[in-house]
């Protein structure tokens, strides 16, 4: 199967009537932080495919508890062939941050995770509208045939953020110091509520949304009722 069809089928069993509970509560749970959308937001189908990637990839009900993934895998991967089952296991690999585009060539977007400065090279056959060197951009990467490929869900952010936003991240890392690198988790979706603001509230200047100095709110609220 290619990619597409089996992210099909993992999310069908993940979001079947028996995992209902736990979708609702992954739901809940990356909303509470990234601040939940609405069908009449711009980036609602982006937003919905992260929640669903944090679903897959990330949530676990307690601590020690096997990934919705994994559990796909340990509960259905008998079902599979060797190539599928292999490549569902190795999307257990999958990373999930904040990266700046260095370089778009045709099926190719060469990226550098901010914090860490890693350089990788993901297959991405799509022509991705308005893309640019030196942009920002939340993303997933997906391991598949050797390669890294987008999942569906990016966060873009505004070039005119793009330094206030690599001062926060260099402050970050230099607050870690020499202990690891800075949690990147509460970083990202803070990022993302001053990105729905910004999308939501056109007349607020974007120094006043990207502001690093004050502590964010946890929710984005939502903007007043269309009369």
């Amino acid at each position: 199967m290619t990619l597409p069809e089996l992210h099909e089928r993992l999310l069908a069993w993940a979001t079947a009537p028996a995992r209902q509970a736990d979708l609702l509560a992954a739901r809940a749970d990356h909303f509470g932080r990234y601040g939940e959308p609405h069908e009449e937001d711009r980036s609602y189908e982006r937003r919905m495919n992260g929640m669903l990637d944090f679903y897959i990839y990330e949530w676990r009900p307690s601590p020690l508890a096997p990934s919705t993934l994994e559990r796909f895998v340990a509960e259905e991967g008998h079902g599979l062939g060797a190539e599928d089952h292999g490549t569902l296991a190795g999307l257990v690999a999958q990373r999930r941050g904040l990266f700046e585009v260095k370089r778009l060539q045709p099926g190719l977007v060469r990226v550098a995770d901010v914090f860490t400065g890693e350089v990788m090279e993901v297959a991405e056959r799509r022509q991705v509208a308005g893309l640019e060197k030196g942009d920002l951009l939340e993303a997933r990467l997906l391991p598949f045939e050797g390669k890294l490929v987008f999942s569906g869900a990016f966060l873009y952010h505004p070039r005119e953020a793009r330094k206030l936003i690599l001062a926060e991240v260099k402050r970050l890392k230099k607050l870690a110091g020499k202990a690891g690198g800075p949690d990147q988790g509460p970083f990202l979706a803070t990022l993302s509520r001053m990105a729905f603001k910004l999308e939501r509230y056109r007349n607020v200047r974007l120094g006043s949304i990207y502001d690093f100095t004050v502590e964010p709110r946890a929710m984005t609220p939502r903007p007043a009722a269309r009369s």
